[in-house]
């Protein structure tokens, strides 16, 4: 394969006259579709350059490979966007379905795929693999394209002119279209995404709109409409009372980074912000979704960390949201380092949650536990339960007093102390835990961690879901 032949099909491609994949260019508007599904799974538009045709690659476990560029779409009238898909399958027969993922680059991708040692299970079992590229356009040699969307975003607030709205998630779409079209290699089957940060977001709204993807697994990234990020007047003013002007660039940008503080050169006031905002949760907040979601019965699992930038609103999701599942890993997040000196060091989720999502025998993991607790003198009593026959194994829990607002920068900053932590006792099924109450404290947040062993095969994975973050308001002791 030619570096240049590669390298050429992936330049943005100008053009006069084609069909838009979102709903309109120009002035958003509420009541439209977000993104055109029909038009999004028209094979006969993705205008397929292949870079190598369909090859064996052998090893552990042999594959055959094969790596093109599609046209993902216009992403505005005249301009074409392009993205590389490579496809794996087993040596014989078709993928019964396939793991999606778009945290990939164009270097690694112009090689054939190695396989990791869950790669090979899937593959094993009839599942492929599709990759493509989520990342910001310089990282793919397109940014001169990505600065002209952004400029484009802030005079128009159409979300079809932004990366994270559009192009990312469209991307894995149209990658779902490649691979449906290649038929005598894939047959039409689940699809489990996964990923971290952008690629934790782009699946978790396309999943929204795009009902053959099946399962999310995603880490660091949106998953609450909280008012922050809609940019409530209220939690803004709170959070500027505390921060000032000085918030993280991510905090209050809806799904992705801040667009709403003076420095910005975006040209719209606050109640523009606020209405952009509104009219969008619909179309790209799992939280706004999960009746339908479970409708569908897609699987769903997150790991937004305890102190990322990104997912900053633990606190509220919580409270709204305690159906939803989550893994907390103490002390942990974007840029995070070192977790709490007792947070897992075996937790080996999302290997379980594919093999769970795609195999029947295997076990299902845990769901969201229910949370009660009350005060008892100077002592807080915590019970957190589980269905019957849950299958969960141990309980261990972690508390910070006085913790700071979602999105604040002590929210950002102040860790877990490395002592507040205990394992929990299980009674009649039951998982208890007393913490002694600081006397001078003004509120605690406190979740816990409970493990349960999935098998498969001859293999034992290491599963851990949280209970659902809490806080609690503590009254003056009269």
């Amino acid at each position: 394969m030619q570096l240049s032949r590669f390298l050429t099909a992936l330049l943005p491609i100008i053009y006069i006259s084609c069909s838009s994949l979102l709903y309109s260019q120009g002035t958003p508007s509420a009541e439209a579709s977000f993104f055109d599904i029909p038009a999004i799974r028209d094979a006969s538009t993705l205008e397929v350059t292949v870079i190598e045709e369909w090859h064996r690659v052998e090893g552990p476990v042999p594959t055959r490979q094969k790596l093109v560029t599609i046209n993902v779409g216009e992403f505005w009238p005249g301009q074409k966007l392009r993205m590389p898909v490579r496809m794996v399958v087993p040596a014989a027969g078709k993928a019964k379905g396939f793991h999606l993922t778009g945290g990939n680059n164009f270097n690694r991708m112009k090689k054939d795929k190695k396989l990791s040692p869950i790669e090979q299970l899937l593959i094993q079992g009839d599942i492929g693999l599709v990759q493509t590229v989520v990342q910001v356009l310089q990282q793919s040699g397109l940014g001169e394209l990505g600065r002209v969307s952004e400029e484009r975003f802030l005079k128009s607030l159409n979300p079809h002119d932004k990366i994270q709205y559009w192009a990312w998630p469209a991307t894995l779409m149209r990658a779902i279209t490649m691979a449906h079209a290649e038929k005598e290699h894939f047959q039409v089957g689940k699809v489990a995404m996964s990923g971290g940060s952008k690629n934790g977001a782009t699946p978790s709204l396309a999943i929204i709109h795009d009902d053959r993807m099946t399962a999310v697994h995603a880490s660091v990234s949106p998953i609450w409409d909280s008012p922050l990020r809609q940019f409530d007047g209220a939690a803004w003013s709170e959070l500027e009372s505390i921060d000032g002007k000085k918030k993280h660039g991510f905090l209050g940008g809806h799904f992705g980074p801040n667009f709403g503080t003076p420095r910005s050169k975006v040209q719209f006031s606050k109640e523009d912000l606020r209405a952009f905002a509104k009219s969008y949760a619909d179309d790209v907040f799992i939280s706004r979704n999960i009746p339908q979601l479970r409708n569908r019965k897609v699987d769903l699992l997150f790991h937004p960390g305890t102190h990322d930038f990104v997912a900053y609103d633990l606190s509220w999701g919580g409270k709204h949201h305690p159906d939803i599942p989550v893994y907390l890993k103490a002390n942990t997040g974007h840029g995070k380092k070192k977790p709490h000196h007792a947070a897992e060091r075996d937790e080996q989720n999302k290997s379980a949650f594919l093999l769970k999502h795609f195999f029947d025998e295997v076990d299902p993991l845990l769901t969201a536990p229910t949370v009660k607790h009350q005060r008892q003198d100077d002592n807080l009593l915590i019970q957190i339960g589980f269905k019957e026959n849950a299958g969960e194994q141990s309980g261990r829990i972690w508390w910070i007093y006085d913790r700071p607002i979602d999105g604040s920068h002590g929210y950002l900053s102040e860790l877990i102390p490395d002592k507040n932590w205990a394992d929990m006792e299980n009674k009649n099924g039951v998982w208890l835990a007393k913490i002694k109450l600081k006397k001078e404290a003004k509120r605690i947040d406190f979740f816990s961690n409970h493990h349960k062993p999935i098998r498969y095969k001859n293999q034992t994975y290491k599963t851990y879901l949280s209970s659902p973050y809490t806080r609690v308001e503590l009254k003056t002791k009269q």
